[in-house]
């Protein structure tokens, strides 16, 4: 019997925190077991020749929308099975009640069990789980969810708050199916959040989605009013960054009042980047941290506006040239934590050519690395081991992963991207091997791309085809 299951042989391994090095990599029951110099290739089942690549921790991709708008058990499956695409080998989905989703309320005792075993079995990826507390009595769940489901994170939706905007309604209530959804509500979710965290020597966390709903319903209807255009820039406009800044004060003043650890979602413009700079200096004890997506920062209205078409709207929205510039500055600076997708497969005739009633979201957790290898490392100069930190060590650190995943240290899972830096591709719908039927990323060419996705020892993915069934798991954080 061999003594690995596999070797990565020839590569350069990206370590987070630490360097690049040039070295072999072998794995032993799903493990990585051993790294050195030279390992002989008969000691091991499996090689894979990695020469002139680079060799990534596979990324845990932090935000993601597990049958948000299709079944379960289908999005697991052909949504995941993109992830392999993009070197992921981790997502962490939102879920919640109220519509969309199960389109129904309960107890998270009695829902989440139906979750993980509509998901079990269908998962090309290991997966885990961000609950949003969505009544009282969800918020009276927090601790058991904590200690006995597995799940480290949870996630308020600011912008749902007092305002149904799928129905352009004042009535919330109806969408979230919740109790009060307010700040009191979010003021009391905070207090159990940072209860449970008190209590464990793992970060316990709660996400916020951060646009001011009353805001919100004043600009929308001042962009109504002035003809409804059918573009993505007035959805920005209907949307604007000050929604952000004002919401992202409201949260982190709530935060410092009750202690809570909260991670800052999906900022999407300049204006609101600098508010949560300005909160974190402000307030230096709350334990604050901050996501951008790649559509915020690679896409424009702009450009997409000029090619047509809806697929592009998505919460929040796609904004202008100067907010992806100011974004790539936050991550080049190092104010920025992570790099999710937020994806959420939505087919194109869920958004049809009326901008109101399109569904918001779209897929790109294929273009997870080769999005950050192109646009980060050849055209802005971030390091291989940035990249590494941003799409797989830092979300790991933040949602109760670290020491399993985010990393190639030996014991950590055998979770690998292995990376042609130089395979450059033009982005086509069929490329991703999504269920989506549209991509607002299409026709732009990337350069470095996953050639073969490791999970846990054995290859899921290897030179645009995935291998073998499903095999993902359950982590429980």
């Amino acid at each position: 019997m061999s003594r690995y299951e596999l070797l990565v042989r020839g590569g350069t391994l990206v370590v987070p925190y630490l360097g690049t090095i040039r070295a072999d990599l072998a794995t032993r029951d799903g493990k990585v077991a051993a790294i050195a110099d030279s390992i002989p290739a008969e000691d091991a089942d499996e090689v894979l020749d990695a020469t002139g690549r680079l060799v990534f921790p596979g990324a845990v991709d932090a935000h993601f929308h597990l049958g948000i708008y299709r079944p379960l058990a289908v999005d697991a499956a052909e949504e995941t099975r993109s992830s392999l695409v993009g070197g992921a080998t981790t997502v962490l989905s939102y879920f919640r009640t109220g519509q969309h989703y199960l389109n129904r309320t309960g107890a998270y005792a009695d829902i989440f069990p139906e979750v993980l075993d509509a998901v079990g079995g269908h998962a090309w990826t290991d997966y885990g789980f961000h609950l949003a507390p969505m009544d009282t009595a969800q918020v009276g769940e927090v601790s058991a969810l904590v200690d006995g489901s597995g799940v480290s994170s949870f996630k308020y939706y600011m912008f749902y708050k007092g305002f149904n905007l799928s129905a352009n309604s004042r009535d919330a209530k109806s969408f979230t199916m919740s109790d009060e959804y307010d700040l009191g509500h979010l003021y009391q979710l905070m207090e159990a959040v940072a209860a449970a965290n008190s209590l464990n020597d793992r970060r316990i966390s709660l996400s916020l989605h951060c646009e001011q709903a009353e805001l919100m319903r004043l600009f929308i209807e001042r962009v109504r009013a002035n003809g409804d255009p059918q573009t993505l820039r007035a959805y920005s406009d209907a949307r604007p960054p000050l929604t952000e800044r004002v919401a992202i004060g409201e949260a982190t003043t709530l935060a410092r009042a009750t202690d809570c650890a909260i991670n800052l979602l999906h900022l999407s413009s300049g204006e609101a980047l600098a508010a949560a700079r300005e909160a974190r200096v402000a307030m230096p004890e709350v334990d604050m941290r901050f996501e951008v997506t790649l559509h915020h920062l690679c896409l424009t209205h702009e450009e997409l506006d000029e090619q047509g078409g809806l697929g592009g709207k998505v919460n929040p929205p796609i904004r202008s040239r100067s907010d992806t510039e100011a974004l790539w500055a936050g991550v080049l600076d190092g104010t920025v934590g992570w790099v999710a997708s937020d994806h959420a497969c939505c087919l194109e005739e869920e958004k049809g050519d009326e901008l109101w009633p399109a569904l918001p979201g779209f897929g790109g957790t294929a273009l997870l690395y080769p999005i950050l290898i192109s646009e980060g490392m050849h055209k802005r100069g971030l390091s291989p081991v940035r990249v590494a930190e941003l799409v797989s060590a830092n979300p790991a650190r933040a949602y109760g992963l670290d020491g399993r995943k985010g990393n190639l240290l030996p014991g950590f899972d055998a979770d690998l991207a292995i990376i042609d830096p130089d395979l450059e591709q033009e982005v086509t719908t069929g490329l991703l091997l999504s269920g989506q039927d549209h991509c607002p990323f299409e026709g732009r060419k990337v350069r470095g791309w996953p050639v073969a996705t490791v999970l846990r020892g054995r290859v899921a993915y290897r030179d645009g085809e995935v291998l073998g069934t499903p095999r993902g798991t359950f982590v429980s954080r």
